[in-house]
């Protein structure tokens, strides 16, 4: 499972149909998946921050992720103000919402 800051439908195969589900799930749910998944969060503030709320390491990444059908990803949705360079953890005001999305 690949930990994300974003969803794309570029993440997804070309030239094959597909379905996703977004299930949102909450934070315990989440800091329950985060230990096992992968990360691809491309922003280093945003990786520190959201190893702030997950509790586990969440190493910066910029890969390119491509979903097949079956795959899974815990996408962090990250609202609010623009984090300010350097943040370690969530401006005054900001939220992040879990989602799991899957790929059949």
């Amino acid at each position: 499972m690949h930990l994300l800051n974003a969803f794309s439908l570029n993440m997804l195969p070309s030239a094959t149909p597909c379905t996703i589900q977004v299930k949102p799930v909450g934070l315990i749910e989440a800091q329950a998946l985060a230990a096992t998944t992968t990360s691809a969060v491309g922003h280093a503030d945003t990786a520190t921050v959201f190893a702030s709320v997950l509790g586990v390491p969440v190493p910066c990444a910029r890969v390119n992720v491509a979903l097949k059908v079956g795959d899974t990803a815990l996408v962090g949705q990250y609202r609010g103000p623009r984090l300010p360079e350097g943040a370690t953890t969530l401006p005054t005001g900001a939220t992040i919402e879990w989602v799991i999305v899957t790929v059949s």
